[in-house]
C-alpha cells in the first residue's frame, strides 16, 4: 500500500509524547521489516524522523502499534514485552460461530517449510477439554518449539461469525492468527488460512496496550485504537461498534482465570 509519512502520521496518531509515537495503523502497511515494501519506519526515516519499533504487529493487521522516538524509552518498553508484563488485547472477527464464550489455546508454535509458522504437532493431535486447546508432549514434532498461549472471550455472535477479544499471553510471530485457524475457527480475510477471496483485508485488530512508562505522570501508557468502519464488514446486520467495543471492555475486565488444567 502507497503512503504519504505526513498524512499517515496526521491521520492515525493516538499519542505522542517526547519518547513514543502511538498509531492506529490500517490494515496493509507494514511496520518495519518487510522485504520490497514500505514501511512506517522506513517512510518515517526518509524524512529526517528515526522511529524504533517498541512491537511488531503484521501487515495484515490493523489498530495500536508502538514507536519510541529515543533509545532509552525503546529499552524500557521493548523488557516489558520481552518479560511478557505488557498487557495487550486484539479483536477478532473469526469464521464457523460454536466457540465457547471463553477459551485458553495452549498449542506450542514451531517453524515449518518456507519459514511457515504452525503447530509443533499434527493437527489430529489437538484436544479440546473444558475451553482448553492443548496437546500432550508425547505428539510433539521433533523439531524446537516455543510455548505460547492465546486467551478469548466471545463478544458478539451471528449465524455465521463470532467477535472475539483475544488476549495473546506470548507474543510469538502470527500466534493469534494459527492458534485460531489449527482450532478451526479462522480469522476472517486472513490469507495465511481463509483462501474464499471474499474480503479485501484481515479481521484482525490490535486494540488496547498497557505499559509502564516511568517518564510519564502517572507513570503508565494505556493506549487504545478504534476499529475504522470498514472492520465490522463481515458482521450482518452491521452491530452498533459503540456499544460492542464497550461490551468486549467489560467482558475483559471481568474476567476470570482461564480454564484450569485438565491432565
Amino acid at each position: 500500500m502507497e503512503f504519504e509519512w505526513a498524512e499517515l502520521r496526521e491521520s492515525c496518531v493516538i499519542e505522542e509524547d517526547a519518547a513514543v509515537l502511538a498509531l492506529n495503523k490500517p490494515a496493509g502497511i507494514s511496520v518495519t521489516g518487510e522485504r520490497h515494501d514500505s514501511d512506517i519506519v522506513e517512510a518515517a526515516a526518509a524524512v529526517g524522523e528515526t522511529l524504533y519499533p517498541v512491537h511488531r504487529i503484521d501487515k495484515v493487521t490493523s489498530g495500536l502499534v508502538l514507536l519510541a522516538k529515543e533509545l532509552g524509552a525503546h529499552g524500557q518498553l521493548t523488557r516489558q514485552f520481552n518479560k511478557q508484563t505488557a498487557e495487550k488485547a486484539y479483536l477478532a472477527i473469526v469464521e464457523s460461530p460454536g466457540l465457547p464464550d471463553r477459551g485458553v489455546i495452549e498449542l506450542p508454535l514451531s517453524v515449518g517449510r518456507k519459514n511457515r509458522v504452525r503447530i509443533a504437532a499434527p493437527r489430529e493431535s489437538i484436544r479440546e477439554q473444558a475451553g482448553r486447546w492443548f496437546v500432550d508432549d508425547a505428539d510433539l514434532l521433533a523439531t524446537k518449539n516455543y510455548p505460547s498461549t492465546t486467551q478469548f472471550t466471545t463478544v458478539l455472535r451471528t449465524e455465521t461469525h463470532a467477535v472475539l477479544a483475544v488476549r495473546p499471553i506470548t507474543g510469538r510471530r502470527h500466534q493469534i492468527r494459527v492458534h485460531l485457524a489449527w482450532i478451526g475457527h479462522p480469522i476472517v480475510g486472513d490469507p495465511l488460512f481463509d483462501k474464499s477471496a471474499r474480503y479485501d483485508r484481515t479481521y484482525l485488530h490490535s486494540w488496547q496496550l498497557a505499559l509502564a512508562a516511568p517518564w510519564r505522570t502517572p507513570p503508565t501508557l494505556t493506549l487504545r485504537a478504534t476499529p475504522t468502519p470498514d472492520f465490522w464488514h463481515p458482521l450482518h446486520p452491521t452491530p452498533d461498534a459503540t456499544d460492542l467495543l464497550r461490551h468486549a471492555d467489560n467482558l475483559l475486565r471481568t474476567a476470570q482465570s482461564p480454564p484450569p488444567s485438565t491432565e
